[in-house]
């Protein structure tokens, strides 16, 4: 029996409690936890690298000098006539024929001397190398793809609309047996372009400039005696690329002037600085490996969520990090994909650049496939940077933001729909009184984006009261009035009372327990004991629970000494604001102090459960 009983009390000892086991839980999610954000962390950091090593200070210098040599360099002769400021055809064939030239073809050094002995190419600012050949297209709408009012069919018989893609006039004209006056299907891979008026196809009526500067001006004259733009052209592009081998840098550039059924020429510009040979020096090799490392862990967090995914099933996607999470993977992919596949297009294009030196070669494509890598992995770390506060919620101040915005957010999207209603009832009313004569509200978006550029305070009231010095004053007072002194500050105070409610709740300790901020806390204080950095906790809480214990004493006295003594001649006289606020206070204290002792019973009632067991 003796025997039997030495037994039941050894298997009983290993027996473990209900509470024992979920604390045992608790302790591995906290520690998974911790690695969890440790590895996330390299892994940002990872990210970091990449995205920083991609771009460079040099992209926009490279762009800037290029465009200065372009878009400001103006007409010999003619001082105020750029390719920013042409608004005329003629002015846009002095142009090409001036700045345009220049600019492509600079084969001197300033005292005449020639610094390059090159047969195939061209050196811009002496530094960069144009690669093949420019190219200049044009498209055109055909005649009778508007209507004209029949009383005015007598004064004007040809009607041009704007550019479509079914409007566009395909047939050839000119002289004959001239390629610069028939159309050429496109054979980019390039998209379409969006330019001001239109979205315009690839293909069009183009030719490419001779390596020569007196051959390129000699086409230029003949085109421009043979009318190679009509009333019909409604965009001509003008498109090269550069590469300087000091910074490894190509720039793609397109130069676009608009010619609208309005009359007269719009331009627009791209300047792209784009990094397309990746791996040349020793850093690149390390962003190399950078690489391969994100690829790893995109691998690893693909079969993290796999596995979350089988185990919570449909409850997985009500969770807003797992929904960020999927998304961070998914633009991860697609920035993978992409980079892949434009390293190869231009190691491929490269190599049919080298072959054919005379022809044009399509960069912009690239560069098309390069800014839209960069805005995903710009979108990516965003979002990768946004994902740090699932790990910081511990920390107080990001636990009273969070909660905050979870408190007020219900009356925020109710206040948003009162003020989206009043905002476009204003941007429409913009829109329709100054559209025609103001550039800010030229259109219903600019409309939109002027209204909160008013809210920032960057505005130019006098161009709306040039328009109507009625309704632009009156538009703009009550705008202010109704928008920026009475919504906004209704806005501020949705907010403030909430984070007001949060602070209060906070203070009388109904903040939110963290567990791993509690284990972060321990772990930090038993290293710094065992380091001896740090004296034993024990006396401080002596310490403190004394000074509280004094305080709840003195607040006694005070509250007893004032309320319940003999001498007040009144029982029921009003309580003054200072009286209100000293018995609020002692309130707050006395919820502390009782939210202090259930957690000390409950650490006891633990501790003689446990010992129990």
């Amino acid at each position: 029996m003796l025997v039997l009983e030495k037994k039941k009390t050894f298997v009983l000892c290993f027996i473990v409690s209900p509470k024992s086991k979920l604390t045992y839980k608790k302790e591995l999610e906290i520690r998974s936890t911790l690695q969890e954000l440790l590895i996330y962390l390299i892994f940002l950091t990872d990210l970091c690298i990449l995205t920083f090593g991609m771009v460079s200070t040099n992209m926009y210098y490279l762009n800037k000098v290029i465009a200065t040599l372009f878009l400001e360099t103006s007409v010999l002769g003619e001082d105020r006539t750029n390719f920013k400021s042409v608004s005329t055809i003629t002015e846009f064939w002095k142009f090409m024929e001036g700045p345009l030239l220049e600019g492509l073809y600079c084969d001197s050094w300033y005292n005449t001397e020639v610094l390059y002995q090159l047969k195939n190419s061209s050196r811009i600012y002496y530094e960069n190398v144009l690669l093949g050949v420019p190219r200049i297209r044009q498209l055109k709408v055909r005649n009778n793809t508007c209507i004209v009012y029949p009383k005015f069919q007598s004064f004007m018989d040809e009607c041009f609309d704007r550019y479509t893609i079914e409007n566009e006039d395909r047939s050839d004209f000119g002289p004959k047996q001239v390629p610069e006056w028939k159309y050429s299907p496109s054979s980019s891979l390039s998209f379409r372009h969006w330019g001001i008026f239109g979205v315009y196809d690839n293909g069009g009526y183009m030719f490419t400039l001779p390596i020569s500067k007196t051959a390129a001006k000699e086409k230029f004259t003949f085109l421009k005696l043979n009318s190679w733009i009509t009333r019909g052209t409604r965009v001509i592009f003008i498109d090269f690329s550069i590469y300087n081998a000091n910074v490894n840098l190509f720039c793609i550039i397109r130069l676009v002037a608009e010619f609208p059924a309005t009359g007269g020429v719009l331009t627009s510009w791209n300047f792209y600085s784009v990094k397309l040979l990746r791996y040349v020096t020793y850093f690149d090799y390390f962003i190399a490996s950078c690489e391969i490392i994100f690829c790893i862990f995109i691998i690893n967090f693909i079969v993290q969520e796999i596995k979350k995914m089988k185990e919570y099933k449909y409850t997985y996607f009500k969770s807003f990090w797992n929904l960020l999470e999927l998304l961070l993977l998914l633009l991860s992919l697609l920035a993978i994909s992409v980079n892949i596949f434009r390293t190869s297009q231009a190691y491929h294009l490269l190599g049919q650049l080298l072959e054919k030196t005379q022809e044009y070669p399509d960069f912009y494509f690239l560069a098309y496939w390069q800014i839209r890598y960069n805005d995903m992995v710009a979108i990516n770390i965003f979002f990768a940077w946004i994902k740090i506060f699932k790990f910081i919620s511990f920390n107080k101040t990001m636990s009273q933001l969070s909660t905050t915005l979870s408190r007020c957010i219900k009356d925020i999207i109710g206040f948003a729909f009162m003020f989206f209603i009043i905002f476009f009832a204003y941007a429409q009313l913009g829109y329709l009184v100054f559209g025609s004569q103001v550039d800010d509200f030229s259109t219903f978006q600019n409309s939109i984006f002027t209204q909160f550029r008013i809210v920032l305070g960057d505005f130019n009231f006098a161009n709306i009261e040039k328009a109507n010095q009625v309704l632009g004053p009156t538009y703009f007072i009550t705008f202010i009035f109704f928008v920026f002194f009475v919504l906004l500050n209704m806005f501020l105070a949705i907010i403030n009372d909430a984070y007001s409610e949060v602070k209060a709740d906070y203070s009388i300790g109904r903040s939110p327990e963290s567990e791993l901020a509690n284990q972060i806390k321990a772990s930090y204080t038993r290293t710094m004991e065992k380091l001896k950095l740090k004296k034993p906790q024990t006396e401080g809480k002596n310490k403190v629970e004394i000074e509280r214990a004094n305080q709840m004493k003195r607040w006694k006295e005070r509250l007893e000494e004032k309320y319940y003594s003999s001498e007040i001649p009144d029982a029921y006289r009003p309580v003054t604001q200072q009286e209100f606020r000293e018995l609020f206070l002692f309130a707050v204290e006395l919820e502390k102090e009782l939210h202090y002792v259930s957690t000390k019973l409950n650490r006891v009632m633990k501790r003689i459960s446990t010992s129990k067991t």
